[in-house]
């Protein structure tokens, strides 16, 4: 990151040159409105250039927040990283926002959630004063047919009942109404809220299942397995040299390629071999039943039949050339602990980049 793009940064928080920490930079008023806009759009877009990210609609989001100072937790990580020297990646952006990410979907469920509990509580509340008020209408009625028995007054006492039937009626459509509108109210309260649990465990360019959805996987395959006491392996699968592809074709055509292999490794994903988007251009995978050995060939056959295609560039029409990835194999039982495991199916997965990529290579335990 340039001089001037840190001090855009320290700017926008607030902190540049000459200013305490608690003074912030004056709005632009007037004429100066259409100058800044510019200004945060070309620190936006240099940002993106500079830093060789994709340019995705997320990652313009996000230069945006951390330029425009509505994300200050961003800025501050960004500046903090270019002053230690180290370079923002798009692997570092993905993981310095996940957990924001994470915590807006969770604030959203658990906004969906509470408002869900009101309506249940609202419906609750209605249905026991109906209750109520129909043990009070049938105290009353029992009342008025002792005194029939009894034959006092008999006209008053029928009319009395009548009254009483009338008042009864229109307590009892009143409460139905009630009832009706807080019941529709949950319904689509509940659609709303398991709309909202599936997209945020979905990635959204790929439509499988994230590290979230993932994690939550393993975590009940795991307990599964070792009760059965049945095999489990865990693989991570990287494709090789994406970053050519995106250089020599373009962002989009290498969002193509990521659905591509997202696709070839969906399909042999069944109720116990899972299968999600880690991040990027990586892949976790998870195989129940399975041997090491088992799902490192089951990964092969993936992975030569991706190599064996034949991809063309569709706006350019010129070959993609050779697309492979590679891949890393661990028993899960092997270690520890399962993320123990996930860490020594991503050394493996290094090891088959560093031995010369398109093979899956199995952990060393």
């Amino acid at each position: 990151m340039s001089k001037s793009e840190k001090e855009s940064l320290l700017g926008w928080l607030g902190r540049r040159s000459g200013r305490g920490d608690g003074e912030t930079l004056a709005r632009p008023t007037g004429g100066l409105v259409k100058g800044a806009k510019r200004q945060l759009l070309d620190e936006v877009a240099d940002f993106i250039v500079d830093h060789e990210l994709e340019v995705t609609p997320a990652n313009l989001a996000l230069a945006l927040e951390a330029f425009s100072g509505s994300n200050p937790g961003l800025s501050r990580q960004i500046v903090a990283r270019v002053q230690a020297g180290d370079s923002i990646t798009q692997q570092w952006l993905d993981e310095a926002t996940a957990s924001a990410v994470k915590e807006r979907n969770d604030t959203g469920i658990q906004l969906l959630m509470t408002r869900l509990e009101a309506t249940l509580e609202s419906f609750g509340r209605t249905s026991t004063a109906a209750r109520s008020a129909t043990a009070r209408y049938g105290d009353e009625l029992q009342r008025h047919v002792s005194d029939l028995q009894d034959g006092d007054d008999t006209g008053q006492i029928i009319s009395s009942l009548a009254e009483l039937a009338v008042a009864m009626l229109e307590r009892t459509r009143k409460a139905e109404g009630e009832m009706r509108h807080s019941e529709d109210e949950a319904k689509a309260l509940r659609r709303k809220l398991a709309e909202a649990q599936r997209d945020a465990e979905i990635d959204h360019l790929t439509g499988l299942p994230n590290r979230r959805a993932f994690e939550a996987l393993l975590d009940t395959h795991y307990r599964e397995a070792k009760a059965a006491i049945e095999p489990l392996s865990v693989a991570f699968c990287d494709i090789d040299l994406f970053k050519r592809i995106n250089d020599t074709h373009g962002h989009d055509s290498g969002d193509r390629v990521i659905k591509e292999i997202a696709g070839a490794l969906a399909r042999i994903s069944d109720d116990k071999c899972h299968v999600a988007r880690h991040g990027g251009e990586e892949f976790v995978m998870l195989f129940r039943g399975l041997t090491m050995g088992e799902a490192k060939a089951r990964l092969d056959e993936v992975r030569e039949a991706m190599a064996g295609r034949n991809l063309v560039n569709r706006k350019t029409d010129q070959p993609f050339g050779q697309i492979t990835f590679s891949g890393g194999v661990a028993d899960v039982f092997g270690y520890a602990d399962p993320r123990a495991a996930l860490k020594a199916a991503d050394e493996a997965l290094y090891a088959a980049k560093e031995g010369g990529r398109n093979q899956i290579m199995l952990a060393n335990k």
